[in-house]
């Protein structure tokens, strides 16, 4: 197949919305990440989309809108607590899960009753959405399972020839993908974290929010021969991207250490010397201890730079998770590590 690569004029958006119209996909930018996009409310066109990327079908999809009022094409009612958080938060890195329309495809949701939405905050993603006339679904950009694409190059790099078109536009602010928000039951739940915190979330809506527990699965805690992101069963069915796959690994094996800032920087020097004595080429990712906005801005682009340059071990520091965001930008890593964890 052979892909457009295009930069983002006005006249070039309506030649990818046209494809996207068409049953076809096309990469484009967005706030957080880069997005794979087809139309959401056609089946085969989704089912594209995982082909392309490589990705499990009952990994659920996120359908981006380019107004609020769009969702109603997607979700029967809106609570008091969604409107809330669309005159919050949208357009914005917030996705929110809500009861699905019959006419949603399965193959968009993963065979939920559910499907995920949010509106982006980027001019060429909503001109995109509004020019082809549907939602999009909308994935990362990326083979599955490789590092999010947060530059156009990463989206050339993994998806040329394998999509119809590539939309060149600029990095992407955020970095992260966007808080995953469950909004189906009594309690508003984080699904997937991110750069929206939950205390942000707490304070628009003036009550608790909690965490998926798999967000704090790890090995000591997971049965023998379980998923390595949650569920703790083959037929768990997540209900937002990155809750069951292996996520955003680089090609060099990775491991991070975790513990006292000057125990950290020690750990990573010590394990840096020995394996370049054996002969391995080693990156290091330490960013500054509390520069967690730059953490979540900078990780995947770092992990795809130093897969470029052809490290064969990648030591990562661990940010608090205490934090917020650092504990969004946390999950990306220890997810990106395969959970393979020093502690110092």
């Amino acid at each position: 197949m052979e892909t457009k690569i295009l930069k983002p004029t006005d006249e070039n958006i309506e030649i990818a919305a046209k494809i996207i119209a068409e049953g076809g996909l096309v990469a484009f930018p967005t706030e957080t990440v880069y997005g794979l996009g087809a139309d959401a409310m056609n089946a085969e066109a989704v089912g594209r989309v995982y082909e392309a990327k490589g990705r499990p079908s009952d990994n659920p999809m996120i359908v981006h809108i380019a107004r609020a009022s769009d969702i109603g094409q997607l979700t029967p009612m809106l609570s008091s607590t969604i409107v809330t958080l669309i005159e919050n938060f949208w357009p914005g890195p917030l996705t929110l899960v809500v009861k699905k329309k019959p006419g949603v495809p399965d193959r968009t949701t993963g065979g939920l009753d559910t499907v995920a939405v949010r509106m982006p905050d980027s001019e060429i993603a909503l001109k995109l959405i509004e020019l082809s006339g549907c939602p999009i679904a909308a994935p990362s950009a990326n083979l599955s399972g490789s590092p999010s694409p947060t530059r156009a190059e990463h989206c050339i790099d993994d998806l040329n020839g394998r999509v119809d078109c590539i939309l060149e536009g600029p990095d992407c602010r955020v970095g992260i993908e966007s808080t995953v928000l469950d909004v189906t039951g009594d309690v508003p739940t984080i699904l997937r974290p991110g750069i929206i915190t939950a205390e942000s979330i707490e304070a628009a809506l003036g009550k608790k929010v909690e965490y998926d527990k798999s967000l704090f699965a790890r090995p000591e805690a997971r049965p023998s021969g379980a998923p390595l992101d949650a569920g703790f069963s083959e037929d768990f069915k997540p209900k937002s991207p990155g809750m069951k796959y292996k996520h955003y690994a680089p090609k060099a094996e990775m491991i991070v250490v975790e513990g006292m800032r000057d125990n950290v920087k020690k750990e990573i020097e010590r394990l840096r010397v020995l394996n370049e004595q054996i002969g391995n080429n080693v990156g290091v990712l330490l960013f500054e201890e509390k520069a967690f906005i730059e953490a979540a801005h900078e990780f995947f682009a770092d992990l795809r730079d130093l897969d470029k340059q052809g490290v064969d071990l990648i030591l990562a520091g661990a940010l608090s998770d205490t934090d917020g965001v650092g504990f969004a930008v946390m999950n990306r890593m220890l997810k990106s590590a395969g959970y393979n964890i020093v502690k110092v």
